[in-house]
């Protein structure tokens, strides 16, 4: 995988900045939502990130299987069959992505009343399951 250079150094004693470094994409919250409610073939997660282009999608599956949060399975024949499942570093990030659900159903009213332009309805998981 192709990485950035970056001109000032990370400092990866940071917890917040690591979580950033792996979690830290648009998409990539949801995509490991998805795989945990069994949604493990490419195809099944970009049909339900309707918001989001299927080569984002790709390009963060691959940085989250860099990172060790996603293992990807390749089945062999015609088509290619591929599966993605959560690492048990990746499962240790459920917890996080219900708070983070939790929070924003929480303060969604404030943020709707502030933000301008088109509201997305591409919430994933609900703060009561």
């Amino acid at each position: 995988m192709q990485t950035y250079e970056r001109k000032t150094p990370e400092d990866l004693d940071c917890g917040v900045t690591v979580f950033m470094k792996v979690l830290g994409a648009k998409w990539k919250p949801c995509i490991v939502d998805l795989i945990s409610r069994g949604h493990t073939r490419p195809s099944e997660i970009h049909k339900q990130l309707v918001a989001a282009t299927p080569r984002v999608v790709d390009m963060q599956l691959k940085e989250l299987e860099y990172y060790g949060i996603v293992t990807k399975k390749v089945r062999k024949g015609f088509p290619l069959h591929v599966d993605y499942s959560l690492t048990d570093m990746g499962k240790s990030l459920l917890p996080v992505i219900v708070s983070m659900d939790q929070w924003g159903a929480a303060y969604s009213g404030k943020v709707k009343k502030v933000s301008s332009g088109p509201q997305s309805s591409s919430c994933l998981i609900s703060a009561t399951e």
